[in-house]
């Protein structure tokens, strides 16, 4: 590992302060008694130079991969926007699909917990395959780009380890249907190679759909260490406990054709407002941490 990625790794981190959280949560507070049209002006007149913040996900996040038709889905996809066949590992068979993203993240505007339902979809305009966001959970103060900042979504939730190698999710919705239960044994498994026009060019194009539609905004892009995005464990779908997975268009009887988990950290940078980074490859990338790094 280089010099440069373990500063941009470090970088990240150090934007990330529990009193820096604290004083975002009691100013989003006051924010959430106001329109949602001025939230956003506030929001944009304080961050006008658009400061990058730090964003990590924790270890072993986790990622379940459903295959999908378009009708299925076709409510949730944006008219630029159109279904692709994806697998999450290089080797996998291509199906249209979608995600479900388990993850622990501390950020320099809140930590706790996200779940978030995504299609995975090509963007007609910039030809990039785009990670597109159907619905998440949430058990912390965060922002929903159609409300405003909002409360934690939940009424449980916990997404966690054990000690002999356990990962343990059990959450319900506060107001809606969502409930996921499962446990997977992550012990035994390999990391290997990711589909990587999924993990490294998706991640560069974000977007929302359905009720979260992002008032036309383009999709944003995050700023990463591609390291990071190459491989993690694959776990067999045959050994997957889930007891009950309720989540958007998501049931309990679907079942999932591709697993994975990242046993360790992942470090991104976005603007605190997120806004199309022009980012485009792995290239771009590393160009773009070295710029941070030495500014």
């Amino acid at each position: 590992m280089n010099s440069e990625i373990i500063e941009f790794i470090k970088e990240t981190e150090k934007k990330i302060t529990p009193d820096g959280i604290a004083t975002t949560f009691n100013n989003a507070q006051k924010l959430m008694k106001l329109p949602k049209f001025v939230q956003n002006f506030i929001v944009k007149q304080n961050t006008k130079s658009n400061q990058y913040m730090g964003f990590v996900v924790e270890p072993y996040s986790l990622f379940l991969a459903y295959e999908i038709t378009q009708e299925q889905v076709q409510e949730y996809i944006p008219d630029n926007y159109e279904l692709v066949p994806i697998s999450i590992f290089d080797h996998s068979d291509k199906k249209l699909c979608a995600i479900v993203g388990c993850f622990n993240v501390h950020t320099s505007v809140f930590w706790g917990s996200r779940y978030e339902l995504y299609v995975i979809a090509r963007n007609k305009k910039t030809n990039l395959i785009s990670w597109v966001i159907c619905d998440y959970e949430s058990n912390t103060l965060h922002y929903d780009p159609a409300k405003g900042f909002l409360p934690s979504t939940v009424k449980k939730s916990v997404f966690t380890t054990t000690y002999n190698g356990k990962l343990i999710c059990d959450i319900e919705g506060q107001d809606s249907r969502t409930k996921m239960d499962l446990i997977i044994d992550i012990n035994q498994y390999n990391c290997v190679f990711l589909n990587q026009r999924l993990w490294i060019e998706g991640n560069l194009s974000i977007d929302y759909a359905g009720e979260l539609d992002n008032n036309g905004n383009d999709p944003f892009g995050l700023i990463f260490d591609p390291m990071e995005m190459k491989c993690a464990q694959h776990i067999e779908v045959d050994q997957l406990q889930i007891n009950q997975l309720e989540f958007g268009f998501i049931n309990s009887q679907m079942k999932p054709y591709e697993a994975c988990c990242f046993p360790f950290a992942q470090h991104y940078m976005t603007t605190v407002f997120p806004e199309e980074n022009m980012l485009k490859d792995e290239n771009d990338l590393y160009a773009k941490i070295s710029q941070i790094v030495n500014e």
